[in-house]
C-alpha cells in the first residue's frame, strides 16, 4: 500500500504540479553524485532542484535522477497492478468455466480439456519472448505493455480458479443454489468466487512482481516506454554506459527494482500463509 501511494504521489508531484521536473536539462551539472548541492551560478533558480539539492544526484544530461525514479515509480508499479488485473480478470473467466461447465462437451471435446490444452499450449511458449516479439510489432507505450503482459500471464490464475472451482462444485451451498433456481452467472460470480480468490490475491501478488521485472527487462532492452518517459528499466539502461564514471545511475534503479520486487515477494508469501491456517505459526 505504501509503494502504491507512493506510485499515485509520484505521478501527481512530476506531472499534475510539477514539484520535482524529470525532464529539466542541465548540462553544466551532468554526472553529479547523491546529495550534490546545485550551482546557483550555472543553474537559474526556475531549474533548481527541491531545497537546493540533487538527493540522488544528476545523469548524463544534468537530469534530476530523484524526479526520474519518482516518475518511474508510477510507470512500473503501474504497469504491474493493470496487467496483473487483467491477467486475473482472464484468467477467472476461463478458470471458472473449465472448473464449473468442465463435463460438459462441445462437439467431441468437453469444456474443461478444450480450455486446459489452450492454457498447456500458452505455457509452451517462452512467455517473455513472445512479448518480446509482440512489442516489438507494436507502438511501444505503456497502455500496449500493461495489455500484451496482462493476456500472457493468466495461465497460472486460470489453474488455480479451476482446481479450487473443482473442489466447490459439488459443495452443499452451491447445490443449495442450484435447487432454488439461481442463475448460473451468479452462483459462479456471486457464490463460488469469493470462495475461491484466496490463492488468486497470492498469485496476483506475486504476479505484480514479475510484471514489474517484465517491464523494466523490456525498458532496459528499448522496447518499453520510450523517453523522455522515464521508468526504472529505461534509468538503468542509461546508466550502464557510465557504470565506472557514475555507479549511481545504475546501482539506484537496479536495487529500487530489487527491494520493490522482494517487497511484493514476501507480502505474497505472507497472504498464502494467512489464507493458509496449516502454515501459521504454532499450528
Amino acid at each position: 500500500m505504501a509503494l502504491l501511494g507512493l506510485a499515485i504521489l509520484g505521478k501527481f508531484l512530476t506531472h499534475a504540479i510539477v514539484v520535482f521536473d524529470p525532464v529539466t536539462v542541465r548540462l553544466s551539472e551532468k554526472f553529479l553524485p547523491p546529495l550534490s548541492p546545485y550551482n546557483a551560478e550555472m543553474v537559474s533558480r526556475e531549474d533548481a532542484p527541491i531545497a537546493g539539492i540533487y538527493l540522488l544526484g544528476t545523469d548524463e544530461l544534468g537530469r534530476d535522477v530523484f524526479a526520474r525514479m519518482l516518475e518511474g515509480t508510477s510507470v512500473s508499479l503501474t504497469v504491474g497492478f493493470i496487467a496483473v488485473g487483467i491477467s486475473i480478470l482472464v484468467g477467472v473467466f476461463f478458470g471458472g468455466l473449465a472448473g464449473y461447465y468442465g463435463p460438459r462437451k462441445i462437439l467431441f471435446l468437453t469444456v474443461d480439456t478444450l480450455i486446459m490444452r489452450f492454457v498447456d499450449i500458452m505455457l509452451c511458449f517462452p512467455t517473455f519472448f513472445l512479448i518480446l516479439t509482440v512489442v516489438a510489432l507494436l507502438p511501444p507505450n505503456i497502455y500496449n505493455i500493461m495489455i500484451v503482459i496482462g493476456l500472457t500471464s493468466w495461465m497460472g490464475t486460470t489453474r488455480f480458479v479451476r482446481a479450487e472451482f473443482l473442489s466447490l462444485r459439488d459443495q452443499d451451498f452451491v447445490q443449495a443454489a442450484r435447487s432454488q433456481a439461481i442463475p448460473e452467472w451468479r452462483i459462479i460470480f456471486i457464490h463460488m468466487v469469493p470462495n475461491a480468490i484466496a490463492p488468486v490475491l497470492v498469485s496476483a501478488t506475486i504476479g505484480v512482481a514479475s510484471a514489474i521485472l517484465t517491464e523494466s527487462s523490456l525498458s532496459f532492452l528499448g522496447f518499453g516506454v520510450q523517453p523522455p518517459d522515464a521508468t526504472w528499466g529505461n534509468i538503468l539502461a542509461d546508466g550502464k554506459q557510465f557504470i565506472f564514471d557514475a555507479p549511481w545511475l545504475t546501482f539506484i534503479p537496479g536495487f529500487t527494482i530489487l527491494f520493490v520486487v522482494l517487497a511484493f515477494n514476501l507480502c505474497g508469501e505472507g497472504l498464502r500463509e494467512a489464507f493458509n491456517p496449516k502454515l501459521r505459526e504454532g499450528v
